[in-house]
């Protein structure tokens, strides 16, 4: 479900300059505590993280995913902190994203960070495609992840995705409903294009 009150994003152009993954995507923390993701919904977004690019193919992104009701959700979920702790519980599925730090010959992956976060991006948009909607946090204690799933050293979490259906803002506690109508806003490009020829 699209977000109701959503309108074309200001400064952006033609409703047609962006596809509409693109456009409508944003991250509610609002989700629906009912829905479940289905196998062919979970398998697309992680598909779509598998084929994002990577540097001279080095793939270092590596997730744990836990489906709400399960054992590994119930893991993630209790590593979120502060606000976080309060809404994402609510998700169909959280994904831990990992960054494995060095190649099997301990050879550090340079663009890692950069891999995996191209990773999370190519999830999140297939997630919009498939009618689904994403929220990454850093609020986590990540010393729990690694140490609930046995992470090695070289395994490093960066983010928690949440993965779900919107819910109405009105179920959130209000300082978080009023984030969630909040109009959209990004910097206009003349602020963040330094050169265009």
């Amino acid at each position: 479900m699209s977000k109701i009150f959503l309108e074309t994003p200001p400064n952006i152009g033609s409703p047609t300059v962006l596809i509409p993954a693109l456009r409508e995507r944003w991250s509610p923390r609002s989700f629906d505590e009912t829905a479940v993701i289905s196998d062919a919904e979970l398998e697309a977004i992680l598909q779509a993280a598998r084929w994002a690019p990577s540097a001279s193919n080095s793939q270092p992104s590596r997730f744990i995913v836990g489906r709400r009701g399960t054992p590994t959700f119930a893991m993630i979920s209790e590593a979120l902190m502060g606000f976080n702790a309060a809404w994402a519980n609510k998700a169909s599925a959280l994904v831990v994203a990992i960054l494995q730090t060095e190649t099997s010959d301990q050879v550090p992956h340079q663009w890692g960070e950069y891999d995996l976060g191209q990773a999370v991006a190519h999830l999140s948009v297939q997630a919009q495609a498939e009618g689904l909607h994403t929220h990454q946090m850093a609020g986590v204690e990540w010393a729990h992840i690694i140490q609930e799933f046995s992470l090695p050293e070289n395994l490093k979490p960066i983010t928690v995705v949440a993965v779900g259906y919107v819910a109405p803002p009105h179920l959130l506690p209000e300082k978080l409903a009023l984030r969630e109508i909040a109009p959209r806003t990004r910097l206009p490009l003349e602020d963040i294009v330094i050169a265009k020829d």
